[in-house]
């Protein structure tokens, strides 16, 4: 049976950020970097696949570990991790891997016969001489590689930008030759980094990292994180290596620039830094990206959002919300996990993640057990104002509204189809150590609903779910 696709797309336990999505023989395979729950840093586990089919967006498989961190022959020993890939099919027929190493400033290659099968280390980036692309005299370091290949060619994007950092000048373009691994054309600039952007269309919104490209009809579309880090850009050209120009903003995993439900320049999550691409499948395009959770710049997981490409190349901003994979609203009947939230605040703003970790103000979408354990996650920390939101539900006839939760709280959670609307109605809740269901007669509205869940009391509550009668 078909299942509904939501956000995460992946199960809750489950830490995949800077996802690059493709489509091979009618499955959608997604590779990234790989999180720890509870990690210290970015990226700590090796390279795991996911894939679905085409037509079922909420039916994804592990295809297990493709490539281990010590496969790698300069980190034998795994004390680097891997970052960011990005994956392309070779003329030769076979499947890609590029990546950096953490403390390296040269990009990795590793191959493999299948989309998700086992890679295996294949070589570096060099120039015709031999020297590794990063390492020869005026170099900048590669990070976050990029491709996309045409015929027998291959197009190489990397780089990383911090504000004021003159040493590095934007994201670079360099073309590879058949072999996968030898330039043809050295680097060059295609969008700039913070120190070099005045005059261009790119300022505001400049290069920091995740360069990913893809290609719609004769159009290049380059997405990248810009210095603001929660929001992904894109810039278009008629040239895989020049001629780039700034169009605007596709997603933001704190929601700001959207309009649409709330003041444009509210946070309505936690964000932080971005990664990830667009994909078309099944004749829609998605943009897929990642949010952070565990109150922790190191738990990251990705999310999709179905987006239009219009015929003049842009892509207007699309909301954050629990519903992406379907595209369309969720059933509103059922319960529901408190992990598929899309909106996350409480009264004390804040844009970015940050150090949360070690601040005890803001609510966070976290799991019980270790790294690995297939926990369910919930929403902890929801002190008094304390917010979830969940978009979006096909409402009908709804007369009752119950949640679970466990926590040394006292008060109410108040239940709203907007972030600051009236309350339909208020499930009372109290002290409680283990996961307790609380229910009240509420009707929502028919139609298409977005729903919040306020906390208002004492203490603190943990929501594990919310389920409509």
């Amino acid at each position: 049976m078909k299942k509904q696709g939501m956000n995460p797309y992946l199960p809750s336990w489950e830490y995949i950020p800077d996802g690059e999505p493709y489509v091979f023989n009618d499955r959608v395979y997604v590779y990234g970097s790989h999180d720890r729950f509870n990690g210290h840093v970015y990226c700590l586990n090796d390279y795991v696949c996911w894939s679905a089919p085409v037509n079922d967006l909420g039916n994804w498989r592990c295809e297990g570990v493709i490539y281990k961190k010590t496969d790698d022959q300069l980190n034998h020993e795994g004390n680097m991790c891997l970052y960011a890939p990005d994956v392309t099919v070779g003329p030769d027929g076979r499947y890609y891997l590029y990546y950096v190493l953490d403390k390296m400033p040269i990009v990795s290659v590793a191959v493999c016969d299948a989309p998700a099968g086992k890679y295996k280390f294949y070589g570096y980036v060099h120039y015709s001489d031999g020297v590794r692309l990063g390492e020869r005299e005026g170099d900048e370091p590669q990070f976050d590689p990029g491709v996309l290949t045409e015929g027998d060619r291959t197009y190489l994007y990397t780089g990383f930008c911090a504000i004021g950092d003159k040493s590095r000048k934007g994201a670079m373009a360099t073309v590879l030759g058949a072999d996968m691994l030898t330039i043809l054309e050295e680097p060059v600039f295609i969008a700039p980094s913070e120190p070099y952007s005045v005059g261009s269309s790119f300022e505001g919104h400049e290069f920091f990292e995740a360069p990913s490209i893809r290609k719609k009809g004769d159009t290049y579309y380059f997405i990248y994180s810009s210095i603001a880090m929660h929001e992904l850009c894109y810039a278009t050209s008629k040239y895989p290596t020049k001629s780039f120009t700034y169009r605007g903003v596709i997603v933001s995993n704190n929601d700001l620039h959207i309009d649409s439900y709330k003041p444009e320049n509210k946070p309505m999550f936690y964000g932080g830094n971005n990664h990830g691409s667009i994909v078309e499948i099944n004749e829609n395009w998605y943009i897929f990206y990642h949010r952070h959770t565990n109150g922790s710049n190191f738990s990251r997981q990705g999310c999709m959002e179905q987006i239009e490409i219009f015929d003049n190349d842009t892509i207007p901003q699309v909301e954050m919300t629990s519903c992406g994979p379907n595209g369309e609203a969720l059933i509103g009947h059922g319960e529901y996990p408190a992990y598929l939230a899309c909106n996350l605040f409480c009264q004390d703003e804040e844009k970015y993640t940050g150090d949360l970790w070690m601040d005890s103000q803001f609510p966070k979408i976290t799991q019980d057990g270790k790294d690995g354990d297939e926990e369910v996650g919930y929403i902890a920390n929801m002190k008094d104002s304390a917010t979830a939101g969940f978009k979006y539900f096909d409402c009908h006839a709804i007369k009752k509204v119950k949640i679970k939760v466990r926590g040394y709280c006292r008060g109410a959670f108040e239940v709203k189809t907007s972030w600051n609307g009236e309350a339909l109605g208020k499930i009372p809740v109290d002290f409680t150590n283990i996961w307790t269901e609380y229910a009240a007669d509420i009707e929502i509205p028919n139609g298409i609903q977005a729903l919040y869940f306020t906390y208002t009391g004492t203490g603190r509550a943990s929501l594990a779910s919310f389920a409509l009668e």
